[in-house]
């Protein structure tokens, strides 16, 4: 069967890696691509000098792409995709790659590890998408209505114990940490190619029923770290996809509690960020429900304020008023349970960081989009008082938020005042979240454009860019 060159043509490193993984000399990789395609009814004539030419970054037509990822496959003892040996050229590959919330284990770990490989790829299809909102949603009523995985233990690969799970959690965490002070912008690209250099094969390796609980919860909580990443670098529909992997995997893990973080912390802010407040209120609601009795006061708190942000967005006062009490009066039963220490208590780690101030910055925003200028301006402060100095990203958004609320005062002058402060943050971020709250801010600012302060603002915020 004759061959063809990539457009492009490069070394084939992927499926390189893969037939040293799998112990194979290329004429045995031959061999097994023959026998595996006579069993398809085709005539294969593949050997040594075949393999070298793949690996070289030639390419063969039709099937044989798909028989040589099943004979690999089967050597590996697990399943192999076309575009895993580097043979999808991108036109096989589905632009559905993430989208779907897997019916088994085995399919959301092949789902999640293509999704990194593409990410790390930089698939057009990736890069390019927007945002469906069924997409978002629809996870959600698979995640509320499938059953418990009864078992997610692996046997086959590399033994994976509690120490490599304690790694995948120190590497979070750390990752969180520079997050926070300089944004996603610096920080993506090294979480991208952990999961899918690292991670992938700890996936993919062999681990008792407990620890691999474990895993897909470490997992669940750094693909989900990176598809906020993806929000602040301005890629959205590549977060959706990271945000219904991540809400698989937590499924996988058994963490009902992080599966309804995943919803109401990430894929609402998503649907908030693209105007979708119906959306918002839903993916709340649905994490409150599938959630229910098994989360902390303090992740109730948070499901509470997220549901606040849709009504507020869709001008239901009462309804944001009454989802704001109780996301008050359970971060004040948090606050009981945590003792005079201020610690988190019984909190899981992905949301001891929902404290008083972060609270006060969800109902800043809700107190915003109502047009509620005193309350929200007394919020934005409370953030800013509660926010340590090392969450940089989340206090030039608290500057923005108290800058907004100034303006729907009329105080103009003061409000271009605090603005500079969230650009002085900002200034040391790379960050398209920090940047699209201070795109609004100057949009507010527009029905003041004749005044000097607003117009010396906006010429100092071109010298920036320059």
């Amino acid at each position: 069967m004759a061959a063809r060159p990539l457009v492009a043509r490069q070394p084939n490193e992927r499926l390189q890696a893969l037939i040293q993984e799998a112990g194979c000399s290329n004429a045995g990789l031959a061999r097994r691509v023959n026998m595996c395609g006579a069993e398809h009814g085709l005539d294969l004539r593949y050997d040594k000098t075949s393999v070298a030419r793949w690996l070289r970054g030639q390419q063969p037509r039709g099937r044989a792409p798909a028989i040589i990822a099943e004979a690999l496959g089967r050597k590996l003892g697990r399943t192999v995709t076309i575009d895993e040996i580097g043979m999808a050229n991108g036109k096989n590959l589905a632009s559905g790659v993430g989208l779907r919330f897997s019916p088994t284990v085995l399919g959301a770990i092949e789902q999640v590890c293509e999704l990194w490989r593409s990410d790390v790829g930089r698939r057009d299809f990736l890069s390019g998408s927007s945002v469906a909102a069924s997409a978002l949603v629809e996870p959600s009523r698979d995640w509320l209505i499938s059953a418990p995985d009864a078992q997610v233990g692996r046997t086959g690969g590399p033994r994976v114990g509690a120490s490599d799970v304690a790694a995948v959690r120190a590497m979070t965490q750390a990752l969180v940490d520079l997050d926070h002070t300089y944004g996603s912008g610096h920080v993506r690209p090294v979480v991208v190619h952990y999961l899918n250099s690292v991670v992938s094969g700890l996936l993919a390796g062999s681990y008792r029923e407990p620890v691999g609980r474990e895993l897909f919860a470490a997992v669940a909580r750094l693909t989900e770290l990176a598809g906020y990443m993806a929000v602040d670098t301005g890629q959205p529909g590549l977060a959706q996809r990271y945000y219904i992997q991540a809400l698989r995997l937590a499924q996988a893990a058994g963490d009902r509690g992080y599966g309804g973080y995943v919803l109401a912390a990430s894929m609402s802010h998503l649907a908030a960020q693209l105007g979708n407040p119906r959306e918002i209120a839903q993916l709340a609601r649905a994490a409150q429900e599938g959630a229910r009795g098994q989360v902390t006061p303090r992740a109730q708190s948070m499901f509470c304020a997220a549901e606040a942000r849709g009504h507020a967005l869709m001008g239901d006062a009462r309804a944001a008023q009454t989802a704001a009490g109780r996301a008050v009066a359970a971060m004040e039963a948090a606050g009981s349970a945590s003792g005079s220490d201020g610690g988190s208590g019984d909190d899981p780690v992905w949301i001891a960081h929902f404290d008083e101030a972060y609270l006060a910055d969800e109902l800043a925003h809700c107190h915003r989009d109502l047009g509620q200028a005193e309350a929200a301006e007394r919020c934005a402060r409370e953030a800013l008082a509660g926010h340590p100095e090392g969450r940089v990203r989340r206090r030039a958004i608290g500057f923005v938020l108290l800058a907004t609320a100034q303006v729907q005062k009329r105080e103009v002058e003061q409000a271009v005042h605090t603005g500079m402060k969230a650009v002085e943050l900002l200034g040391g971020l790379r960050s398209n979240r920090g940047a699209e709250y201070l795109e609004d801010f100057q949009q507010r600012l527009e029905p003041f454009g004749e005044e000097a302060v607003v117009r010396e603002f906006g010429a100092r915020l071109e010298l920036r860019a320059a």
